[in-house]
């Protein structure tokens, strides 16, 4: 076995963001996707510049460099869909629509944010936009994904459920559970694997026999297909491809996006298991530069445009952040809400 420190070629070292010649959206879509992923992009690097300075406590894992998985996936899907990811989960509410007050307080652990402030960065919730959660458990939400979809089918929305997860999630037990039985009833889910290369700091080679980690929804007979998640065209082709399979009654999808976190997995780790060239590599085909490129050479936007849409992003982050550390913190007595809920069972027709 290969050093900590020795290069080992990620399995995402093909992927990269490539602008097509001719448009193949509309260009709301596209400025769609820059105003969402730049959201992402600076909300995170704000982030992260909290959490040096204290402010941000806990675990904090950084979605910098993977926004075009969301954001292509968004624009493919309604707003009636259900959402639920892993613990990398800042950038999923904020592309679906939640405030960034609400996702920063939470940061801050303040009674204002998302979750009350009691999930953190590990575990945002937002009913209201249907984000089911960013789950702090290895796979954990893969079976939660399949349970939900099930109640779509049982109930006959005509909805569906996206479960994202990390490449490491796919060696847990409960992902081949969920995918026998998400094919078995032949769920409205659509599996997603964030194949960003490493699993904290080990490398897909060294944690997988199995490296194109599509393959492994074929042992199912699950439609199965690896895309380029440096790219927003191609995730959203996918993803929309998937939902109409679902919607139809056909059951789930498998899609590894092939995706690049540029910051470590976790805001303690220094990434020294990857070189300095490799991460630039990834950088120069940044698929937010990439839609941006788009729009400039198909004069969808002026660069005075995409200005004033940076400088609207920059005035949410800074109201953000004042709006986190002017919140309070929930009082003591809030340690002893939520444990139990009543509920109703609203998925239960008589």
């Amino acid at each position: 076995m290969p050093p900590t420190n020795e290069k080992v070629k990620s399995s995402t070292d093909e992927p990269r963001a490539t602008t097509p010649s001719e448009p193949v959206f509309p260009k709301e879509t596209y400025l769609q996707w820059y105003e969402q992923m730049q959201l992402m992009r600076k909300f995170e690097e704000k982030a992260g510049q909290l959490y040096g300075q204290q402010k941000i406590k806990g675990f904090c894992h950084l979605y910098i460099g993977q926004e075009a998985c969301v954001a292509g996936a968004v624009s493919a899907l309604t707003k009636d869909d259900k959402w639920i990811t892993a613990y990398r989960d800042h950038a999923h509410p904020l592309a679906l629509g939640t405030s960034p007050n609400a996702i920063m307080a939470e940061l801050f652990a303040k009674v204002t944010g998302c979750s009350k402030g009691k999930g953190g960065s590990m575990h945002m919730f937002d009913k209201n936009v249907n984000f089911i959660g960013g789950h702090g458990i290895v796979g954990g939400q893969v079976p939660l994904g399949a349970g939900i979809a099930f109640a779509e089918k049982y109930n006959k929305t005509g909805n569906l459920c996206i479960c994202y997860m990390g490449d490491g999630a796919v060696r847990q037990g409960a992902l081949h559970e969920a995918f026998n039985m998400a094919m078995l009833w032949k769920l409205p889910v659509i599996f997603v694997v964030e194949n960003n290369g490493y699993a904290m700091g080990t490398s897909v080679q060294r944690t997988s026999n199995v490296t194109e980690l599509y393959t492994l929804g074929e042992a199912y007979d699950m439609p199965s297909e690896p895309v380029n998640g440096m790219n927003v065209e191609d995730i959203h082709n996918a993803v929309a491809k998937a939902a109409e399979r679902a919607r139809a009654g056909e059951g789930p999808t498998f899609l590894e996006f092939k995706t690049y976190r540029y910051k470590g997995h976790s805001m303690s780790d220094p990434a020294k298991y990857r070189t300095k060239e490799e991460v630039e590599d990834y950088r120069s085909r940044d698929s937010i530069e990439s839609v941006r490129h788009t729009i400039l050479t198909h004069s969808m936007a002026t660069e005075e445009e995409l200005a004033a849409i940076d400088e609207k992003i920059k005035a949410q982050v800074a109201e953000s952040v004042e709006f986190a550390e002017t919140s309070p913190y929930p009082a003591a007595e809030e340690l002893y809400h939520d444990v139990y809920v009543q509920q109703d069972y609203p998925y239960i027709r008589d």
